[in-house]
């Protein structure tokens, strides 16, 4: 079963890649933003990666009228802050290639392989991305 970080006692660090809605809802400072992803963001991680995939998702879907963004200011808040590009590698497409089909998102899904090829924690608030099990950490 999942393995969720014990971050109660402040004895877990953990490298978080943000899932572009939560990176969105950061930069925003959304409501939408549940408080615990706000905690472990902001005092419990590590280190805070995002990824050039959520740039890629960003630039389509506000492309098709389904997002409202300025995607270079959201490029200079991640330059300017505390974050870690993550570029798409083979071995990220290669770990893609190999993940059930819980999820027909493709941009879920690459997070999702770079997440476990880098090691790192996806953080989320979309519910069947748990089905992937201790690389998730739903907020």
């Amino acid at each position: 079963m999942d393995q969720k970080p014990d971050f109660s006692r402040g004895r877990f660090k953990v490298n978080l890649l943000l899932d572009t809605h939560i990176l969105l809802w950061w930069l925003a400072d959304d409501p939408r933003l549940p408080g615990r992803a706000r905690k472990w963001i902001a005092q419990e991680a590590q280190s805070l990666f995002v990824s050039v995939v959520s740039l890629w998702e960003i630039s389509i879907k506000a492309g098709k009228g389904k997002l409202r963004a300025d995607l270079a200011a959201i490029h200079k808040q991640i330059e300017h802050g505390d974050y870690t590009y993550l570029p798409v590698e083979p071995a990220h497409v290669l770990r893609l290639s190999r993940l059930p089909a819980h999820h027909a998102d493709p941009f879920d899904r690459m997070l999702l392989a770079q997440a476990i090829s880098e090691k790192l924690t996806l953080l989320t608030c979309d519910t069947p991305l748990r089905r992937y099990g201790e690389s998730v950490l739903l907020a």
